[in-house]
């Protein structure tokens, strides 16, 4: 049998079944066509999400997270103080979003005119432009508004009943404290990170992946920061100062505890535009701080065993040197003992232990000491010493040795009498907390026996001399007195004055040095009508020293004290 035969043997379709076998091809058929359609749908709004992503990129909204580490972990990582308190976190918060899509193709984007809008939105933010803010609306431009409103504020804006005003949940920079320890900590700006502060200099640390869960440990104490920015502020305003300055110093470590400039501002309100007063004046601010140098002077002398007899009677006259007279602002006799001099803050005295010193030796230990470059902290705002050009003549050795001619920031000064007091041995100063182990070893600047000698002297001025108003019972404060006019087109002017106590304590065993800077004050009723160092800067350390000695673990002990018997008979005889 041939094939067409075969093929003409096989049975016939029933018509029925041919209409089935079709049927179930068009259906076939039109699942597929479904199949594709939905497709395609889904690839359209795709593609559709992407253009929006991309646009809302453009206008500035704030990307989305794409991971869950991103969605557990914070945008930046928290800082602490050295007691685990916080000081910068982040913290949820909301945002006013101007969204003109919202309403579709209604062919406005609100609801109300954009007049009526703008001045509704002014009732719940008091601080905007209406006029601007309505320019803004009409313009039809997609972007923020606002940043950071309160809860309340949301629900205000959501009861106006405008759509394209959107409220999008955010992770914001917070800082619980407000202003306390403002020019320590700094700022963050969105997008473009950490300003001013611990947030520029820790910017790579604080937005690692790998390392933002984490808490990062200041040095500070934030109680101690409390504390000396309280009575900081109460001096300057006593005294109706210009500004104030303050620093609390460890003088084994270098670690800041306390660091204060006054005036301060709100980290939590500064944003792109900056914020007023982020000047800091304890390491960028340069001053003549006057007789606070002369206990580093007379150091350096009893160092290079240019003073040994501490009873030597040296001439307290008038100094002539390169037509410039150099006196005593209230003479004490016609000679005085050194200990005696530094009682008394005098400045011939000193200048004459300089000059038998020499200008090269006074120079190098106020190189030891940091004082001709910035000082040594992480912040990036220090200020650079003005420091004596060339070869140091002998009258720039003398008027260095009291405090003029040379100026620095009040940080290189803390640094500086932490040196003198803790054994001789300088360190750089941080706002890192430290371990043990991690504590630099620092270099020698003066003998053990030098310190030791002029913890007895600082003890003295604060039981005889100038500094007796920061004295404090049981804490055994010593430290020295410092006024000094400031310097304005080549001369000193008369009417500005910069007043500055430099003190450590307990000086039986040093802990700490305490920096008070006080900028132009003025003779008020609370200063006895005086502007020097004396009824201003030391009385802040006398009621500072009281409030953080326990917080720091320093308790008052009037059992205790500084042995200064084989000194004492040379202040009272006198």
């Amino acid at each position: 049998m041939n094939g067409m035969a075969a093929h003409a043997a096989l049975p016939a379709l029933p018509a029925g079944r041919i209409h089935l076998v079709q049927l179930r091809a068009q259906l076939l058929w039109n699942a597929r066509m479904r199949l594709l359609f939905i497709a395609l749908a889904f690839a359209v709004v795709t593609l559709l999400a992407l253009l929006r992503i991309v646009s809302l990129g453009f206008v500035g909204h704030a990307p989305e997270r794409t991971s869950l580490q991103e969605a557990l972990l914070p945008p930046r990582g928290e800082i602490t103080d050295r007691n685990g308190a916080p000081l910068a976190r982040a913290f949820p918060a909301y945002a006013l979003w101007f969204d003109p899509k919202a309403m579709g193709d209604s062919g406005s984007p609100l609801v109300n005119a954009p007049q009526q809008v703008a001045q509704r939105l002014k009732s719940i933010f008091p601080d905007i432009n209406s006029d601007r803010m309505a320019e803004r609306l009409a313009s039809g431009r997609a972007g923020y508004l606002r940043r950071r409103i309160l809860p309340e504020e949301a629900n205000r804006v959501f009861a106006l009943g405008e759509v394209a005003l959107e409220i999008p949940r955010e992770t914001d920079r917070h800082y619980p404290q407000g202003t306390l320890g403002a020019h320590v900590l700094g700022y963050v700006v969105e997008d473009q990170g950490g300003k001013v502060g611990m947030e520029q200099v820790l910017e790579a640390r604080l937005s690692n992946p790998d390392l933002r869960s984490q808490p990062v440990a200041l040095s500070i104490d934030v109680r101690v920061q409390g504390a000396l920015e309280d009575e900081l502020r109460r001096g300057m305003l006593a005294t109706n100062a210009l500004g104030a300055a303050g620093v609390v110093l460890d003088v084994d470590t270098g670690e800041v505890m306390a660091l204060a400039s006054l005036p301060e501002f709100d980290p939590n309100t500064a944003g792109a535009s900056g914020a007023k007063n982020v000047f800091n004046r304890v390491t960028n601010g340069v001053y003549e701080l006057g007789s606070t140098f002369k206990p580093l002077s007379i150091a350096a002398a009893i160092d290079a065993g240019v003073v040994r007899d501490l009873s030597k009677q040296w001439n307290a006259a008038p100094v002539e040197v390169a037509k410039r007279t150099i006196k005593d602002l209230k003479p004490k006799g016609a000679s005085l003992n050194v200990p005696q001099a530094l009682i008394y803050s005098s400045n011939t005295v000193t200048a004459r232990v300089a000059d038998q010193l020499g200008a090269e030796r006074l120079r190098q230990t106020m190189i030891d000491l940091g004082m001709d470059r910035r000082p040594f902290i992480e912040l990036p705002a220090r200020g650079k010493p003005l420091w004596p050009k060339g070869k140091w003549s002998r009258v720039t050795n003398m008027t260095v040795s009291y405090g003029h001619g040379l100026a620095v920031t009040p940080l290189h000064l803390a640094s500086a009498y932490a040196a003198m007091v803790n054994g001789g041995i300088w360190r750089p100063s941080t706002l890192m907390k430290l371990d043990p182990a991690d504590v630099p070893r620092g270099r020698r600047v003066f003998k053990e026996s030098t310190s030791s000698r002029m913890r007895q002297m600082l003890r003295m001025i604060s039981l005889f001399g100038t500094g007796k108003s920061a004295d404090a019972p049981g804490y055994r404060v010593g430290g020295k007195t410092g006024s000094a006019e400031k310097a304005s087109h080549g001369s000193y002017n008369k009417t500005s004055l910069v007043s500055s106590f430099a003190a450590a304590f307990p000086l039986d065993a040093p802990r700490y040095v305490v920096v008070i800077v006080i900028d132009e004050p003025k003779g008020t009723v609370a200063s006895s009508f005086q502007r020097t160092a004396a009824f201003n800067a030391a009385p802040v350390v006398g009621k500072l020293v009281p409030r953080i000695g326990p917080m720091l673990g320093v308790l008052p002990d009037e059992s205790r004290d500084v042995d200064i018997s084989d000194l004492r008979y040379l202040v009272e005889k006198h």
